[in-house]
């Protein structure tokens, strides 16, 4: 067996125990395992990843020059389920092998899209802003989810979980996604222009490729009825920004929540979604509970046990 080193390139959110006893195994097994400090400049990604054979990260955007240096470098573990941020093509264009942790966040992040759905539609942000300066509820009563057509864009794993709980909580469930959706699960599918025109709700799920950026915009968020509301927690690019934030000032759809953007929090204070009206804004916290940021280490470190034991042969990309 050829001997790896193996650098993680930035923290993983679990406890130094997971990664001393991933650690510990790699090294019985007669591998190197390092551990960098998080640093997104591309000299010190370059400096770290030099000489090794595999690198492991989450989310961190990998610079192109990692791949065109590190000379040693044959497989790229990504601890995340999207890898927009790696220069897939080049690692492609070099053999370098790219894997990912799909499915780790499935239950976190539709958990946390049924709690925008709720949160906007009664109107917890205005009451309890209202409350803390001893205001009532007066003029500010909302909707249940119960009964609600809520349109899902993307049914992967995670859109078809998110379908699950709204229909656990009354909804009608229709859903776009380019390949034919099994009949038995529960979601009419139906064409982008209709999904937008019926649904109450639309929660987007789906990744960010060069088809999927800028999906939804302007002329797309004009079919939305008057009342209706958007969650995006997949990727902030699949929805023009400036577009839904002047949809939310014009009172043309009736609230958003928004946990991913354009680029990795923190945003700049000029964001148009910091200031538009009814719109949460959380910092890409859906996949981020306890539990699934030690399922999705196991997953990353699975991997990369199951690379080493092929004999280091070259594995698809998966994503869901």
């Amino acid at each position: 067996m050829i001997l790896m080193k193996i650098v993680l390139l930035e923290g993983l959110g679990v406890s130094d125990e997971v990664i001393e006893r991933h650690a510990a195994k790699l090294k019985e097994m007669g591998h190197s395992f390092f551990t960098c400090e998080k640093d997104p400049a591309p000299q010190a990604q370059l400096v770290n990843s030099r000489d090794a054979d595999v690198i492991m990260l989450a989310n961190m955007p990998l610079d192109v020059s990692v791949i065109r240096e590190a000379k040693a470098l044959k497989l790229i573990d990504v601890a995340f389920t999207g890898v927009d941020h790696i220069p897939v093509e080049e690692a492609q264009k070099k053999g370098i092998t790219v894997v990912n942790a799909s499915g780790y966040a499935t239950e976190a992040v539709a958990e946390l899209c049924v709690s925008f759905m709720i949160q906007l539609l009664r109107k917890v942000d205005q009451t309890q802003r209202r409350c803390r300066k001893g205001g009532t509820k007066d003029g500010l009563i909302g909707h249940l989810l119960y009964g609600k057509t809520v349109g899902i864009i993307g049914a992967g794993a995670i859109g078809r979980r998110t379908a699950e709980l709204c229909r656990a909580f009354g909804c009608t469930v229709i859903a776009y996604n380019r390949s034919r959706i099994p009949e038995d699960i529960g979601m009419e599918q139906v064409a982008m222009e209709e999904l937008l025109g019926r649904s109450d709700i639309i929660s987007v799920h789906c990744p960010l490729t060069a088809e999927t950026k800028g999906m939804i915009g302007g002329e797309e968020l004009k079919l939305l009825k008057k009342q209706a509301i958007l969650i995006n927690t997949a990727r902030g690019a699949v929805v023009d920004s400036r577009a839904l934030a002047q949809a939310l000032e014009k009172g043309e759809i009736a609230g958003a929540a928004c946990d991913v953007f354009e680029n990795e929090p923190p945003l700049l204070s000029d964001h148009p979604l910091l200031h538009s009206p009814n719109t949460i804004v959380t910092p890409h916290i859906a996949f981020a509970s306890v539990e699934s940021l030690e399922q999705r280490a196991e997953i990353a470190f699975d991997n990369l046990y199951s690379w080493l034991e092929a004999g280091q042969e070259n594995q698809a990309v998966s994503q869901s």
